[in-house]
């Protein structure tokens, strides 16, 4: 049944169940009856919109998602969609900015929900070289970029582990928020090219974090990364950005990145 007509409790039954909960246990986070839930389910009873945010907060659907289940419940959508661009997001916009620009001389960007590039710091971009211009021209996937054998893939020292390490983070956000476009995006980097297989287990970076190794010229730089996404955001766009942040995970990197920067400015 098409999304847009499906009844309002099918939309609940089916992220309860994408969340592995039962009835009960939904109903006790939300602090109503079990038997009101099952009607809610059914059809039996229809939800108010306050109760319709009620559950979508316990099962932690999508901002998106709740607007779905909003209008399948006869109610208008409450979470807006607005561009970075807009003069309403102009806060959040300088708090990227601000965070990207703070992070140089180590590389930073920020993605959307299907890893399509939102904005990057300057440290970011000469990592991009050799990449075919194909990759880098409409909306650039950040997942194709690295993963792809004409995006970064040949430069990757440890590509068998950083693609299997990509594909599980893609395979969780998929299962958290059941959007077609990752799923899609999975299945197209499974039919890359297989890489050799990794030779090292999590534990063996002393199960702190699996390191993307990139060959620059004829250095290879070490980092690691960290995610940082918006507290509480109540707009679609924000509460779908992320942004990736880059360390260096050893000294001869941290060096290589700093004399890349200083080369940059001067030549600026």
């Amino acid at each position: 049944m098409s999304t847009l007509h499906k009844p309002v409790g099918d939309h609940l039954r089916e992220w309860r169940m994408r969340r592995r909960m039962s009835q009960m246990d939904l109903a006790l986070e939300a602090e109503i009856s079990t038997r009101h839930l099952s009607f809610l389910e059914t059809g039996r009873a229809r939800p108010s919109r306050e109760m319709v945010l009620l559950l979508s907060e316990q099962l932690e659907v999508p901002l998106r998602d709740r607007n779905v289940i909003l209008v399948a419940a006869g109610f208008a959508p409450v979470f807006p969609e607005r561009s970075l661009d807009d003069p309403g997001m102009a806060a959040a916009r300088r708090a990227v900015d601000v965070i990207l620009k703070a992070h140089e001389p180590y590389p930073a960007l920020v993605v959307d929900l299907r890893w399509n590039l939102v904005a990057a710091n300057a440290a970011a971009t000469p990592l991009m070289a050799g990449v075919d211009p194909e990759f880098l021209t409409g909306p650039v996937n950040v997942m194709r970029l690295s993963l792809h054998p004409r995006g970064l893939a040949p430069r990757i020292a440890n590509l068998g582990e950083w693609q299997a390490h990509a594909l599980e983070r893609l395979r969780r956000q998929a299962e958290l928020t059941a959007d077609p476009g990752l799923i899609d995006l999975i299945e197209e980097i499974r039919g890359y090219p297989k890489p050799p297989a990794p030779d090292r287990r999590p534990e063996d970076y002393g199960g702190v974090a699996i390191p993307f190794q990139l060959m620059f010229g004829d250095q290879m730089l070490s980092m690691f990364s960290t995610t940082t996404v918006f507290g509480t955001p109540v707009d679609i766009t924000l509460s779908e950005l992320t942004l990736e942040t880059f360390f260096p995970a050893d000294a001869e990197t941290a060096e290589a990145l700093r004399a890349a920067h200083e080369a940059r400015k001067a030549a600026a």
